[in-house]
């Protein structure tokens, strides 16, 4: 019987500990993906600039390089230049997306779906250096969020599980 209570409490520390753990590592995953997007922009608008090929296939070749979620929105929104326009291929590549960026870094990211296959050459260069400009903001505030947040998490987790082992006990 003490056994399969100690079982018990140790699952529960584990369990508490691990889902802190889990939620501290969204705010690491943000600034990754964050600082992956703002690579993938200057991929494509070097791209545009010099191999002056199809938006489409700079997309894909984009997700192809960058193997995660954000090479995944642009493998989507490829996928969705065959059916809609470039811009609202990608607004709906960026809604229907899984990542752990939040709603204000996914508002400034669809902006760039406003001129995106729509104005000539400099037009889209100056967007995604706009686009550019407005992630460095975001990926300064997800670090001052990660700072602050991510060992928040973690020790909560792990005083949460604590707490509750002491009551059970």
């Amino acid at each position: 019987m003490i056994i399969l209570k100690f079982f018990i409490l140790s699952l529960i520390f584990i369990s508490s500990t691990y889902i802190g753990i889990v939620i501290s590592k969204k705010y690491t995953n943000r600034v990754v993906e964050l600082k992956e997007l703002k690579n993938a922009l200057t991929i494509f608008s070097t791209q545009i600039k010099f191999t002056y090929e199809p938006i489409p296939n700079i997309f894909l070749q984009i997700s192809e390089k960058i193997q995660s979620n954000i090479g995944k929105i642009f493998q989507k929104a490829s996928e969705n230049m065959d059916k809609n326009t470039a811009g609202i291929a990608w607004k709906e590549a960026v809604e229907n997306s899984y990542t752990n960026i939040n709603k204000e870094d996914k508002e400034i990211i669809k902006s760039l779906s406003n001129l995106l296959g729509v104005v000539d050459l400099e037009g889209q260069i100056k967007e995604i250096e706009l686009v550019d400009n407005f992630l460095n903001i975001q990926i300064e505030k997800a670090e001052q969020e990660k700072k602050k947040n991510e060992k928040m998490y973690k020790t909560l987790g792990v005083t949460i599980g604590l707490a509750m082992v002491i009551v059970l006990i």
